[in-house]
């Protein structure tokens, strides 16, 4: 039987991953795009705004016409929402944030990335979403039978919809798509004290980022938070100063490739994350870091 993959068609990226736990399923078809090296594609014809009861109506519409083992999806926003809502309407379980699955023994990250669950899912057709950054991405472009079909929408499905996109004002590198991030918590001591990260962030062409207690304390504004009830980054490198670690703020940054932890507590909860971290000072380790690079770049 094949196993139906939803894509989102905001994030490629993250499409891949889960492609990479549905491929572990069986033979994959994707809905919605035409770009994944997949056998068949069924691309449903929808109004030009997200709607999320509408996309829903479409995969349950794929779903009668492959019969799948299984469906999965991205574990993006739009993801979990469309699966969320198909299981409100077939009556299914929907297990989120799944890293692995065998027969019917999923595993799953919880409690914002701190632990793996192994669970159990009863069902005739598991709904399953792929936890962002845990698994690799399938590479090379596709070029599937595409099934074009329109789906029977009701009023009901297109009650909610994306009206507008406001683009976020962004100086500098964004924090998001930026490929090193220099990172700030309480250890920082105040607003002045993001000076020298901001100072190494223009050396590295970095975005600068913090933790949920720097935004609360008022030193930086809320789109520069790192964490579960923030912005959750994949950067190459994840440079953290002064962050304790909460698991919340792990589960913003443990898409990093590289985490260099600053801090002077050698017994902090983010060492147990690090790649590499230099217990000290940071308002002396990170100067020293910038003329270290500074140095190298003049000779």
């Amino acid at each position: 039987m094949a196993v139906l993959l939803l894509a989102d068609p905001g994030d490629d990226e993250l499409t891949r991953q889960a492609l990479t736990l549905a491929q572990s399923l069986g033979e994959v078809e994707v809905v919605g795009s035409a770009a994944l090296p997949v056998a068949r594609a069924h691309i449903p014809e929808l109004p030009g705004a997200y709607a999320p009861g509408a996309w829903a109506t479409a995969l349950e519409e794929a779903i009668d016409r492959v019969s799948p083992s299984a469906v999965v999806a991205p574990g993006t926003n739009r993801g979990n929402e469309v699966l969320a809502h198909v299981a409100a309407r077939r009556d299914l379980p929907f297990a989120a944030n799944c890293t692995a699955a065998e027969g019917d023994v999923l595993t799953r990250v919880r409690w914002g990335g701190s632990l793996l669950e192994e669970a159990r899912i009863h069902s005739s057709l598991p709904l399953l979403s792929v936890a962002p950054h845990v698994l690799p991405a399938v590479t090379g472009e596709g070029a599937p039978e595409v099934d074009a079909f329109t789906p029977a929408l009701s009023d009901s499905d297109l009650a909610v919809q994306v009206a507008e996109h406001v683009e976020e004002t962004v100086s500098g590198v964004s924090l998001a798509e930026a490929r090193v991030v220099v990172s700030g918590g309480r250890g920082v001591g105040s607003a002045d004290g993001f000076g020298i990260l901001e100072e190494l962030a223009g050396l590295l062409d970095a975005a600068v980022g913090c933790s949920r207690v720097v935004t609360s304390a008022g030193w930086r504004p809320h789109t520069d938070q790192v964490g579960q009830t923030g912005t959750k980054v994949s950067p190459d490198l994840y440079i953290a100063c002064g962050i304790s670690g909460a698991t919340q703020h792990i589960a913003g940054c443990k898409g990093a490739k590289k985490i260099l932890a600053i801090n002077t507590d050698a017994e902090a909860p983010i060492l147990a994350s690090a790649d590499y971290a230099v217990i000290g000072d940071l308002t002396e380790i990170v100067p020293a870091i910038t003329a270290e690079l500074r140095k190298a770049r003049s000779q």
